[in-house]
């Protein structure tokens, strides 16, 4: 019996691979799982949230139309949802450290948000689900 499919990296094309490490790194406090160079000025760069999921590879742009998609890979809508269990905790903890967020807090049926943006433009949820069973899914 084969193993069930799992999302193990999502690309995010950034401008430069240190700058990128310290945002995920030191201000969402994601793991560097892997920082190897590969060839002359490319590394296998590799950051995952601390419980888990899907990591991130981080790959810098090389030409212009690279460089023209980032901060921009989904059109503007939100890329990326970084679940919390404690909302009003991370957001004054990523308050404090200089992330942008692009509104103030809303209580949804699915959780409570606010929409971020990391430093190359790419926007981010900061999400606490609601309790099991209290969005109707």
């Amino acid at each position: 019996m084969s193993a069930p499919l799992g999302l193990a990296l999502v690309t995010l094309v950034v401008p430069d691979y240190d700058a990128a490490i310290a945002f995920f790194r030191d201000t969402l406090g994601f793991v560097l799982v892997e920082d190897t160079p590969v060839a002359p000025g490319k590394r296998w760069v590799v950051v995952r949230p601390p419980q888990g999921g899907a990591g991130l590879l981080l790959a810098r742009a090389v030409d212009a139309a690279q460089r023209a998609a980032i901060g921009r890979q989904t059109g503007g809508r939100v890329a990326f949802f970084l679940h919390t269990d404690d909302f009003a905790r991370d957001h004054m903890r990523l308050t404090g450290a200089g992330v942008r967020f692009v509104e103030s807090p809303r209580h949804e049926p699915y959780g409570t948000v606010a929409v971020f943006c990391d430093p190359f433009g790419n926007r981010w949820d900061l999400l606490e689900p609601a309790p099991a069973g209290e969005d109707g899914r």
